[in-house]
């Protein structure tokens, strides 16, 4: 039997002020950084502790994973980042406020994509900064790898690659693993834990710094799943 644990990155400025975020690379908001103290709070008081720990390429869930192996005293835990591991992209919504969004784009290129698994929002034009092949930290990557925009179906088959081929292997040999990413990676790791349904997975709700730990039997099933604060606070 192994262990893994599920962390949302805490409250960003973005998240706070109600803007499609995606792959814009933006920081905690004040609660946000309290939320990842808390969660190490957490995972430190009932007693866990990793082997490995893996996140996205951006700022929002590193430094949440940071302040949480700092909390914790493990700041020396091996860490491994991947842009696989970054959030669903938004394409043209991103950086954008949700009814602002709605005003230029209309309601169901908006909220479509927010529904139905295989909806894409509006994509980028190829020359937008916003456009991962325009940045830097992505220079490495063949530019038809990176998204111009994203359906959460789309978003589940590039994480699907990184799951299956680095961290399936880490939780075989028996290796305690954190994972601190986004929201829509997270859904996409529950359907595969869970075996939810395409439609079950865009009712799924994830609170940010909710630590969730799954005990997985050899074979990488569901024993018992339980958040953290849950368990603590009773």
């Amino acid at each position: 039997m192994t262990q893994l644990i599920l962390l949302r990155h805490g409250q960003s400025i973005w998240n706070r002020d109600k803007r499609f975020t995606g792959w814009s690379n933006v920081a905690l908001s004040p609660q946000g950084e309290q939320e990842a103290e808390r969660a190490g709070r957490l995972l430190k008081e009932t007693g866990y502790t990793f082997d490995a720990c893996f996140t996205s390429e951006l700022k929002r869930s590193t430094d949440t994973l940071r302040i949480v192996l700092s909390t914790m005293g493990l700041s020396n835990i091996p860490i491994r980042q991947n842009w696989r591991l970054n959030e669903r992209h938004y394409g043209a919504l991103e950086g954008i406020e949700r009814w602002a969004a709605i005003k230029k784009f209309g309601i169901w290129p908006v909220v479509g994509c927010q529904l139905k698994f295989n909806a894409s929002p509006p994509p980028l034009d190829p020359a937008d900064k916003r456009f991962p092949g325009n940045q830097p930290r992505y220079s490495d990557i063949v530019q038809n790898e990176l998204p111009l925009a994203e359906s959460l179906q789309q978003t589940q088959v590039r994480m699907l690659s990184y799951w299956q081929g680095t961290i399936i292997p880490e939780l075989q040999n028996g290796k305690r693993i954190l994972i601190v990413s986004h929201k829509n990676i997270l859904r996409t790791l529950m359907m595969q834990l869970d075996g939810i349904s395409n439609i079950e997975v865009m009712k799924l709700s994830i609170a940010t710094c909710r630590p969730l730990v799954y005990e997985l039997n050899n074979k990488l099933r569901t024993i018992q799943k339980h958040y953290v604060d849950f368990r603590y606070d009773r």
